[in-house]
């Protein structure tokens, strides 16, 4: 049976001019990661990625570690959203809320794009926006539709947390609130295990950091 390990992208550079790409942090991240993959003779026979720089330096620093180098697919449907657009976009709709707090507060920046995705998966978020919740919703699963047509073996996927909850949602069947709750809830570099059947996904675990769940490396345990 086929196997996909779905991994999310390291530490990305949250408040830089460039958020996409991994922060130093984010490399030392995916680098335990592929490791923990060699230390468990863990190989990979396929190698997806989106076309952020993110995701392939995060692929690039896994594949340190494994005995054979597999050249990467990129595919734009593991893409992640446009999370400044839908952020501005709520914004816009809600000026009311920009007193709340300063632009550098994660902590309230997520508070405010998970109302964003709200809006967004019901058609309500206004703005020019570059791609509905449907159209995303489609495009992620093109991709993974893609990869299923195209593994055998051991496939790592490495994309984004907005890409990853809607795939895991259609594997599960949630509706769009949950799918919205399980993006914020993915950790930088973890992974979620999914067999393949002959016409279905099953997932096998979520979220997994088992290379950072250790007393020396807890500090690196991040979600942006």
């Amino acid at each position: 049976m086929a196997e996909i390990y779905l991994v999310r992208h390291g530490q990305a550079s949250f408040n830089s001019e460039n958020y996409d790409r991994l922060s130093d942090l984010g490399h030392q991240q995916s680098a335990y990661l592929g490791v923990y993959f060699a230390l468990r003779n863990i190989t990979f026979d396929h190698i997806f990625t989106g076309t952020q720089l993110r995701h392939s330096q995060t692929a690039e620093d896994i594949f340190m570690a494994q005995p054979h180098k597999v050249s990467p697919v990129r595919q734009e449907g593991l893409n992640e959203y446009d999370f400044k657009a839908l952020y501005h976009a709520f914004m816009a709709q809600h000026p009311h809320e920009a007193p709340a707090s300063p632009e550098g507060d994660r902590r309230i920046f997520y508070q405010r794009l998970k109302k964003a995705l709200k809006l967004w998966s019901e058609n309500k978020l206004a703005g020019d926006l570059p791609e509905s919740w449907d159209n995303f919703k489609s495009r992620v699963a093109d991709a993974f539709n893609q990869i299923q047509e195209n593994t055998r073996g051991k496939c790592l996927v490495v994309s984004s947390g907005g890409a990853i909850s809607m795939a895991l949602g259609q594997i599960l069947d949630l509706k769009a609130q949950k799918i919205i709750d399980l993006n914020l809830q993915i950790k930088n570099s973890s992974f979620s295990h999914i067999y393949l059947g002959h016409d279905r996904m099953h997932l096998s675990s979520f979220n997994n950091i088992p290379h950072l769940d250790r007393q020396d490396r807890l500090d690196a345990i991040t979600f942006s």
